[in-house]
């Protein structure tokens, strides 16, 4: 597969959001449907890039903030990622360092800090609930009842088959959605993506963003994709590998437990034989002293002659 250009760029979700010039519109139609509110200038919306926040060579995170109540970071996932509270949590960090100047936080007096909320869409083809939470306290090395720090990650599933209400409530979320279901069903190929744009254009999905963009959101969708086949080819080979590695050092593992007990046996053997050499040499220095003393010589000879104290020597003859 040829490599991807690694030019940092823009996935559908996140122009829409981020880069297009109604994104503040689109932001402000979400940040409603979330909420429950009715707020119409979208000129309260206030867009952020996150730095450093790529999913693959891809921007496909987006921030903005409603006045200085409230930092929304949202991001688009087409696959499960059980970091994101971690991956929020040094987002958001990194948000509230460049909000506030460095005397602002040595103020005795509090600081009014935006509320921060983090959404996760996703749409992958992985079967998820239709709307779920993960929190940073589940990554803890240490299980806390009530832990001094959390982050909590909404994530909801935004496949049209799962009928999230937020679909209802916000149109550009929503035809979004629909038009990565319709995609995925023509193929990944460059012809069949622009069957499936113009079958969403003809049906009234994104028609004017998609008739304004026109090749751009073609490219997008095409080097998403391919992206997305080339992640999961680098997956499948890591596996593959990994698997390899592990068949190996189980081989070696084996092999050297083999040999540890072939040691192991010899070791045994090499005992059994100095302890019997030793039991035949003790036998045969008790036999001379019993017969020496058979002989007639005394003990104080024998323990002379021998070695042995005279305790010893008596303790031998003791069998006679």
């Amino acid at each position: 597969m040829p490599k991807m250009n690694r030019k940092y760029k823009d996935t559908i979700f996140c122009d829409l959001f981020y880069q297009d010039k109604y994104a503040k519109q689109n932001n402000l139609d979400l940040y409603n449907a979330l909420y429950n509110e009715n707020l119409t200038d979208p000129d309260e919306i206030t867009l952020m890039r996150l730095e450093n926040t790529l999913f693959m060579d891809f921007y496909n995170d987006t921030a903005f903030s409603v006045g200085n109540r409230r930092i929304i970071l949202s991001e688009h996932q087409s696959t499960i990622n059980y970091n994101s509270p971690l991956r929020d949590l040094l987002y958001i960090s990194g948000e509230y360092e460049q909000y506030f100047p460095t005397k602002v936080r040595y103020k005795k007096k509090a600081v009014r800090i935006p509320t921060p909320e983090f959404i996760t869409f996703y749409n992958g083809i992985e079967d998820f609930p239709k709307e779920a939470v993960m929190r940073l306290s589940d990554s803890f090395a240490e299980n806390e009842s009530d832990p001094m720090l959390e982050l909590t990650v909404r994530v909801i599933n935004i496949n049209p088959g799962k009928n999230h209400e937020i679909l209802q409530k916000c149109r550009v979320l929503r035809e979004y959605s629909m038009l990565v279901e319709k995609t995925r069903k023509y193929g990944k190929d460059k012809e069949s993506l622009e069957k499936a744009v113009r079958y969403c254009i003809e049906k009234g999905i994104l028609t004017e963003y998609l008739s304004r963009k026109g090749k751009a959101a073609l490219n997008m969708l095409y080097a998403e994709y391919n992206y997305e086949d080339d992640i999961a080819v680098q997956r499948e080979e890591a596996a593959e590998e990994a698997w390899n590695t592990a068949r190996k050092e189980i081989s070696a593992a084996k092999k050297e437990t083999a040999a540890a007990k072939e040691e192991t046996a010899a070791a045994k053997e090499e005992t059994a034989a100095v302890k019997e050499e030793a039991a035949k040499e003790r036998n045969a220095r008790l036999n001379t002293v019993k017969k020496m003393y058979q002989k007639g010589m005394s003990m104080e000879e024998i323990s002379d002659m021998c070695g042995y104290s005279m305790d010893e020597v008596q303790h031998i003859l003791c069998d006679l």
